[in-house]
């Protein structure tokens, strides 16, 4: 594994090892001392085109963590801003010496042709690429049902879930499917992972050709929990930014049928976990009750994140400098 840019290219086999690692990532940040020295001396950019928040703060901890260096780059106030291109800027950092880069772009398809295009030679992570994929989303979403589904606090130190796909899971993605590069992420991987997944959504709001993934469709979120029981209800943001038409009437009418209300939180599975990837607009696609409630793990998905990206730049930058160096590295 070289660089990481979709679920959709990792196996079973890559994707619990990755899990598995986070799994002792975590008990290296429950230690006293949280500091590895594991990728001490190389340097991870964060290379982020759109704004945000708990990803690009989740990857910089992560690499001071392993103790990487850390160059932290936005496009504004950034040279991209007159106009420089992602080519550009990729050769630069490259002539700069990144050991990895971390990227998120507004444009689909964009940290792949960061990887392919041959403008810099280290591991590339997707980290949200327009409407397409956020496979580490996808991964601590995974990391976090794990342990709901092994009775297992949903985050803190390592709790001997290692080795565990999610066979027989059943997992409802609900909401903004056709903007949500969190959605495609995770019904690839829970998928992979031995997963049942529903998308739940108005029509307007599912992709063109949803009909192909693998997973099950519903419209009607009531008949939905009527019908199955769920493990983990996931709650998607409404991406307005994203819109340029109307897709719902209103957003009263949109909480109400699609929405997380409190009626809906109540009539959840007594096991069932909610989980929402961030930001949440509260009253909206989920209440404050059932955001706050003791059965959401929004919070703990945050937290796994760290070790989950963690897992990432290990594998990926170790990998890396052991075939620079000519030794067998871990893929």
């Amino acid at each position: 594994m070289k660089h990481l840019l979709s679920t959709a290219d990792l196996s079973r086999a890559e994707a619990i090892d990755l899990l598995d690692v986070a799994e002792e990532m975590s008990r290296a940040t429950a230690r006293e001392v949280k500091k590895l020295p594991v990728l001490r001396g190389l340097t991870v950019v964060n290379l982020f085109f759109e704004d945000s928040t708990r990803t690009r703060i989740s990857f910089e901890a992560a690499a001071k963590r392993l103790s990487a260096d850390v160059i932290n780059f936005a496009a504004k106030g950034s040279s991209v801003s007159k106009g420089e291109s992602l080519q550009d800027t990729a050769q630069t950092l490259s002539a700069m010496g990144a050991d990895g880069v971390v990227i998120r772009h507004a444009g689909s398809g964009a940290p792949h042709r960061l990887a392919s295009a041959g403008w810099i030679d280290a591991p590339v992570v997707n980290a949200g690429d327009g409407t397409h994929e956020h496979p580490t989303q996808a991964l601590l979403d995974a990391f976090t049902l794990r342990r709901v589904l092994n009775g297992k606090p949903a985050s803190g130190a390592a709790t001997g879930t290692e080795g565990a796909g999610l066979d027989g899971a059943r997992v409802a993605i609900v909401g903004d499917v056709l903007h949500s590069r969190v959605a495609r992420s995770n019904v690839h991987l829970l998928t992979t992972l031995g997963a049942r997944v529903v998308l739940i959504a108005p029509p307007t709001l599912l992709p063109v050709g949803v009909g192909s993934w693998d997973c099950e469709v519903a419209y009607d979120f009531d008949e939905a929990l009527a019908e199955h029981d769920f493990d983990a209800v996931m709650m998607l943001r409404v991406q307005a930014e994203r819109m340029h038409a109307a897709f719902f009437p209103t957003e009263r009418e949109y909480a109400r049928r699609w929405g997380m209300t409190d009626a809906r939180a109540a009539a959840l599975g007594p096991e069932c976990a909610i989980m929402h990837p961030g930001p949440m607009n509260r009253g909206f696609e989920i209440s404050a009750a059932a955001a706050d409630s003791p059965r959401a793990v929004v919070l703990d998905q945050v937290a796994n994140g760290v070790s989950v990206r963690m897992a990432v730049l290990y594998r990926l930058l170790t990998a890396q400098t052991a075939a620079g160096s000519g030794t067998e590295g871990e893929a």
